[in-house]
């Protein structure tokens, strides 16, 4: 029977999904699991909650239960109600990646979970069952330079001769409009340079965008300061790999993958102090962090003097690469979630 079941119970592929994913990629070669839910690239097939329910309706040989990895309030719910309704041998893992004080009901559930994984340490503050601090890996065979980033960018068809983008929904906790804001005052010193935002907007924040893109019209860069959208999966890493930085400056982020991508795609990033940036950019090898008092001017002047210095961002992009493999692989948070998973299998 099926020891591990992976939910993924969200339509639309989130960051949440993109983690799943890498992970269940190297889950599956280890583990019999399943995925439920919604497909997620490079995965197996997915299979509806009740069939995973029936999956795990016994414990898988030589092991006294399955596990339900979740990352969801609502795939709690369902591996709540197979373990204590439907009384299924199985235990439930969920990842943590939020640093902010989650409302009751959330908090009910967390308290329900047999082991949490926090994916930074203050994702674990105040929170129960913590086993394990786990950092988000990628995969690095999938995320990688490109032999010659200056074809790679012509090959995107995008203006100009070099790129930066930010990454994620646009919205004002992800920061849009300071990337915009950094962007009017870059482009200008940069003629070369075309800076896109890739990421949709989502219905209730359409005005939010058509102000941005207002703005970006007035100061006469409507055709360097580009909005294609929303970039599927399968395309998005030979578009990273393409960019000379990615410049995530979300007010609020749990973790941030987009550094983490483009890293392993030898591309440096200068950010903001959110999610687990620092950690990424220790000693200034791979990224810059910019504080928030000054982020906006800050961030500018540093993204200028980096694109008008090659040897020193051809060093930076070496070490980004390096450390991506060296420190945040996806087989060592596989690692990491393994353990948690044999010390709850032991204790039976």
């Amino acid at each position: 029977m099926t020891e591990l079941v992976v939910t993924n119970l969200n339509r639309n592929f989130t960051g949440v999904s993109s983690t799943a994913a890498r992970v269940l990629g190297v889950q599956r070669h280890r583990y019999d699991a399943v995925l439920c839910g919604t497909a997620l690239p490079g995965c197996p097939d997915p299979v509806g909650v009740r069939e995973a329910w029936r999956l795990t309706r016994e414990a898988p040989a030589g092991k006294p239960f399955a596990i339900w990895h979740v990352r969801r309030n609502n795939e709690m719910r369902a591996a709540l109600f197979g373990r204590d309704v439907l009384r299924l041998p199985i235990r439930i893992v969920f990842t943590s990646a939020g640093t902010h004080r989650h409302s009751a009901f959330p908090r009910w559930l967390m308290s329900r979970m047999d082991a949490l994984i926090a994916t930074i340490p203050a994702a674990a503050e105040g929170k129960p069952h913590v086993r394990a601090v786990v950092p988000h890996g990628v995969d690095c065979t999938v995320w990688h330079p490109a032999e010659d980033r200056a074809a790679a960018w012509a090959a995107t068809g995008f203006p100009g001769t070099r790129g930066v983008a930010a990454v994620g929904r646009i919205r004002s906790s992800k920061g849009t409009d300071r990337f915009v804001e950094i962007m009017l005052r870059v482009l200008p010193r940069q003629p070369d340079l075309t800076a896109l935002v890739l990421g949709k907007a989502q219905p209730q924040h359409q005005g939010f965008l058509d102000g941005l893109k207002r703005k970006v019209e007035t100061a006469g860069l409507a055709d360097r300061l580009l909005f294609p959208g929303e970039i599927g999966p399968d395309a998005m890493p030979a578009l990273v790999r393409a960019l000379s930085l990615t410049v995530p400056v979300p007010r609020y982020e749990p973790y941030g993958m987009t550094p983490l991508e483009g890293m392993a795609s030898g591309v440096p990033f200068v950010g903001s102090t959110a999610g687990n940036f620092r950690a990424f950019a220790e000693g200034e090898e791979a990224g810059l962090v910019v504080e928030e008092a000054e982020l906006i001017e800050e961030a500018a002047s540093r993204i200028d003097a980096l694109l008008s210095d090659p040897p020193r961002h051809a060093e930076m992009s070496r070490r980004a690469r390096e450390r991506a493999v060296e420190l945040h692989s996806i087989e060592a948070e596989a690692d990491g979630i393994g353990r948690v998973y044999e010390e709850l299998w032991a204790e039976g």
